[in-house]
């Protein structure tokens, strides 16, 4: 198994350096910004009518779509980085998750301006302002509990210690799965492009994903147990796990509720890392 884990590791790890470099995230953003500006051109060239047929009928004429579309873009590299920390310890992992939905709220919210007339008016929008403030302080709140997570984080005791070779194993283990994820995702994503491009019902492969991710997390669990078989590590990964999943439904519930479940499992989270990193640290520490 040592020649496996090492053939992963090398494989992840260049990989791994390249995506979080300096340069890389330089490159993205520029990229970004032009993505977005060449979106409004292309929108207010069809507004006039200046662009051929079949660009004619898959290009918006909302300039607000443009919004809608670099974000999507952001939450797609925010996936892309979620993939790359679940070699991290449990806890990153769910804190990057709690990052990925309030970027969603905060897409969901923009959305909703897509569907707005141009000029903006209130009248006959009122149930969609609605849903854009629900999905804005649901976005905020999201991330001040956030905030609160990483704060018990660094207050609190580390993680239950392992040995050198389980650590090195399982972190190895997770990196497998990591690479796994990435290929699943690239697939997901370029399926959900041709199908937008032929103009192909789908749902949207953000919530698909993360459907995956649930059972990852799963995986994971059981595979930790291989290397922290105690009652305690096995008890807070399956909790990170169940706050995981409220994300999960919170992706899928209609307007307000998605708000009130992103809290709960937010709630959880924090909870549980208090709880696991300050009233059981003696009792792990000392094994």
């Amino acid at each position: 198994m040592s020649s496996i884990y090492e053939k992963i590791t090398y494989a992840f790890d260049p990989l791994h350096h390249r995506w979080e470099h300096e340069k890389m995230h330089r490159k993205i953003s520029i990229a970004l910004v032009l993505f977005f500006l060449l979106s409004l051109v292309c929108i207010e060239l069809n507004r006039q009518n200046l662009l051929p047929g079949p660009l004619e009928s898959f290009i918006p004429r909302n300039h607000f779509f443009a919004v809608h579309a670099a974000f999507t873009v952001v939450l797609i590299l925010e996936v892309i980085s979620l993939v790359f920390t679940i070699p991290c310890s449990f806890s990153r992992s769910v804190g990057k998750q709690f990052e990925i939905l309030s970027l969603i709220l905060m897409r969901n919210a923009f959305k909703e301006l897509s569907d707005f007339p141009e000029p903006i008016t209130f009248t006959g929008n009122e149930q969609a302002v609605l849903h854009i403030l629900s999905d804005g302080f649901g976005a905020l709140l999201i991330f001040a509990a956030l905030g609160c997570y990483y704060l018990v984080q660094a207050r609190t005791a580390s993680d239950e210690k392992m040995q050198p070779t389980d650590l090195y194993s399982f972190v190895a283990a997770k990196k497998g799965i990591a690479l796994v994820l990435l290929l699943v995702f690239i697939f997901m994503g370029l399926h959900s492009a041709v199908a937008t491009v032929m103009g192909i019902p789908h749902p949207d492969v953000l919530h698909g994903f993360y459907t995956i991710l649930i059972l990852t997390d799963i995986l994971i669990v059981l595979i930790s147990q291989c290397f922290q078989p105690s009652f305690y590590a096995v008890f807070r990964n399956s909790g990170y796990a169940l706050s995981t999943l409220i994300i999960r439904l919170a992706l899928a519930a209609p307007p307000f509720f998605n708000v009130l479940l992103g809290l709960a499992a937010a709630l959880i989270a924090i909870s549980l890392t208090y709880v696991s990193r300050t009233l059981f640290a003696k009792k792990t520490t000392t094994k």
